[in-house]
């Protein structure tokens, strides 16, 4: 009987778990977390505040009851201490303060992320919340509800604070989004793309406040304003959506650690010590299109991770094919999707990129119901290898492209490949020489 402790119970945790409880035998797993919930899908978040979606139940896609049914242990509202990797032993502590331990064979890292929190005057006013748990999403959804609530402060114009500022002028709020960075999700689109989800929202009524760096909160009890260098703006309530750090205090220096603090892993999820694994947002990647160890937390790549530690520890040997970042945003009704790195992050690692911009519309012109789609395919300026690819619509339909080219940069194609790829044609859906391939064609 192999005995694996597993420290987290969202997506990287819940993937090892099951992976472990439901492929292989003689499998006994403890699972560790703090809050009293686990396998909530906070992507949906922005959708149930916004009342895009009628109820949260859909969040979560599993609960304690479903592993305590496999055989598996489970502590909610419990916190780890510390660990002691020599004798192999987890020390806890519930919510009413009693102590206890748990020794292992095996152990999963599975602890997450935590948001950042801005270091300025003020930050600890009523009415400043983060986004990342389903209480921050209760939190923010019953003070939105409050009439007297008119002005919101969505601090950080990533996708997690693009999104909450959706919602919270679909709940009827006056918007103000700030970001240090000059243009929106500056971290997977390059401005071709950036510029039309900022126009996008601010014909939607966000005001925009992009290039200003927050440098204080103002209040007596609760916040009043937000002040930076370009002024002072009155809020009634703040969103923090800055970004997030991997929650990696558990280790401290026993473990090796890639350049932001987050657990260095191999191919198989192991760390630096025996024993020890780590996935999900806490712990590094394979980037295919950097071909080299990086960070890129979605609960994509979370999952996957799992399922390899869940692999390894069974007794199979599954090493990670590695990964892409693939991603995707919908506001306002205008869709986005990227995978791989743009031009701008290219310059950023140090990758020598070419690329190729392409626009034309979905369908045939003479289909009523049309869009126009924007595509950039980013490709190694020396081996023409695809690193990466960006689609921009108000059609939905660009979403699927968006999985081809994430197995392209796996696969290591060319742009040259796609010149000639056979795409169906029907009117429908497509053109009968798709947009895909007359980008690749006018590549260089």
């Amino acid at each position: 009987m192999t005995k694996t402790v597993i420290v987290g119970a969202n997506h990287a945790g819940v993937a090892a778990a099951n992976t472990l409880l439901d492929n292989f035998e003689n499998q006994e797993v403890v699972m560790i977390d703090r809050n009293t919930n686990l396998s909530y899908l906070s992507c949906g978040t922005a959708l149930w505040v916004g009342r895009q979606i009628d109820s949260v139940d859909g969040l979560f896609y599993t609960n304690k009851e479903e592993f305590l049914q496999k055989g598996a242990t489970v502590h909610m509202e419990t916190s780890v201490e510390t660990i002691d990797f020599d004798k192999k032993i987890v020390y806890c502590t519930t919510l009413n303060g009693e102590t206890f331990e748990e020794s292992y064979d095996k152990l999963i890292l599975a602890t997450g992320s935590v948001p950042i929190s801005p270091n300025v005057p003020g930050r600890d006013l009523k009415n400043i919340r983060f986004m990342k748990k389903f209480q921050d999403g209760q939190m923010i959804d019953q003070i939105l509800s409050d009439d007297s609530i008119q002005n919101i402060a969505v601090i950080g114009a990533g996708y997690i604070g693009v999104e909450m500022a959706e919602a919270a002028k679909r709940r009827g709020k006056h918007v103000l989004l700030f970001d240090a960075a000059t243009r929106s999700l500056p971290n997977y689109y390059d401005k071709w793309f950036t510029d039309n989800m900022d126009e996008n929202l601010k014909e939607h009524g966000i005001e925009m406040h992009l290039g200003e760096l927050v440098q204080e909160y103002q209040g007596t009890d609760k916040v009043e304003k937000v002040v930076t260098a370009n002024g002072s703006y009155d809020v009634d309530m703040v969103i923090n959506a800055i970004g997030f750090l991997p929650n990696s205090a558990i280790g401290g220096d026993k473990l090796e650690r890639f350049a932001n603090n987050a657990y260095l892993v191999d191919r198989h999820q192991r760390t630096s010590l025996p024993d020890v694994y780590a996935v999900g947002d806490c712990a590094t990647v394979y980037s295919n299109a950097m071909e080299q160890t990086a960070y890129i937390a979605l609960a994509t790549n979370a999952v996957r991770s799992g399922i390899v530690a869940g692999e390894n520890i069974g007794g199979a040997d599954v090493e990670s094919p590695g990964v892409q970042g693939s991603n995707g945003i919908s506001i306002f009704g205008y869709n986005m999707v990227s995978t791989g790195i743009s031009v701008e992050s290219a310059a950023r690692f140090g990758v020598e990129v070419d690329y190729v911009d392409y626009e034309d519309t979905q369908k045939p012109g003479f289909m009523k119901e049309n869009a126009t789609v924007k595509i950039r395919i980013v490709f190694d300026k020396h081996t023409r290898r695809i690193v990466g690819a960006q689609m921009g619509s108000y059609t939905s339909d660009i979403s699927m492209a968006i999985h081809m080219f994430s197995l392209a940069i796996e696969q290591k194609m060319t742009i040259d490949q796609l010149k000639l790829l056979d795409l169906f044609f029907l009117p429908h859906f497509n053109q009968p020489y798709n947009y895909i391939n007359k980008a690749a064609q006018a590549a260089n």
